[in-house]
């Protein structure tokens, strides 16, 4: 009985110092900035707090070390813009990626590194122009993902729509954007707007969606994210 009881009490310690997930939430802009992004770092540390994730908010891209970055299971690009990153950050973020790393991209992560194919393939494609923003109907073509299982098959919200150049075709869809229900479309009947995939030995999820501050107080938008994080971190060696 007692060496039961110590087997117990070792067990419940080994699961109280086990190491927590931790992510990163990089919003450093180059290009034009969103005023969301404040609203978003708040979304995301509380998504972080109720998931019991550890998480560190940053603009500054020297925290872009191969040592630094082994300790996060996902990295997060929150409205990015711009050039961001010099070579040698953007070696360590490909080496975080090929380790098995987790990539999430929200809104302008699309906007970013135009110049560095990598991570044009990471995120699955570049922004390339918006109308104004307004009411649309993404088809959710895909429910079965942690990202989408708690929608409905039509979603529809308000948000700024983005099109898309250079998309990336080893993504999977996970909806498309109902061209018909909205004014500025330009990518015709397939016009992807929240992808995931598995990338150079690492996992990558992009939605599209979160231009405005009300994304942050939506419930069924901080699911969505909370649900692309999940698949990010995935089965991480810190799980």
């Amino acid at each position: 009985m007692k060496a039961f009881k110590l087997l117990f009490v070792t067990l419940l310690l080994l699961g109280c110092n086990k190491e927590k997930n931790r992510i990163l939430i990089f919003s450093k802009t180059a290009g034009f900035r969103h005023e969301s992004i404040t609203s978003g770092k708040k979304a995301l540390l509380k998504i972080a707090t109720e998931n019991n994730w550890l998480a560190d908010t940053s603009e500054d891209a020297g925290v872009f070390t191969e040592e630094n970055l082994k300790k996060y299971s996902a990295v997060i690009f929150l409205s990015t813009t711009g050039n961001i990153l010099d070579f040698r950050q953007q070696n360590a973020f490909e080496r975080f990626i090929q380790a098995g790393g987790g990539f999430v991209g929200i809104h302008a992560a699309s906007d970013t590194e135009y110049g560095w194919p990598w991570y044009c393939s990471l995120v699955g494609g570049n922004f390339d122009s918006h109308p104004h923003q307004q009411n649309a109907v993404i088809h959710v073509t895909d429910r079965t993902h942690p990202s989408t299982e708690m929608l409905s098959e039509d979603w529809k919200r308000f948000d700024e729509w983005y099109n898309f150049k250079n998309l990336n075709p080893n993504t999977k869809i996970l909806g498309k954007l109902d061209e018909k229900t909205y004014e500025g479309g330009k990518n015709g009947e397939n016009h992807p707007i929240m992808w995931y995939h598995e990338f150079d030995g690492g996992r990558a999820f992009y939605t599209a969606l979160g231009h405005t501050n009300e994304s942050y107080s939506e419930e069924l938008f901080l699911k969505h994210i909370t649900g692309g994080i999940k698949y990010a971190i995935g089965n991480s060696k810190k799980d």
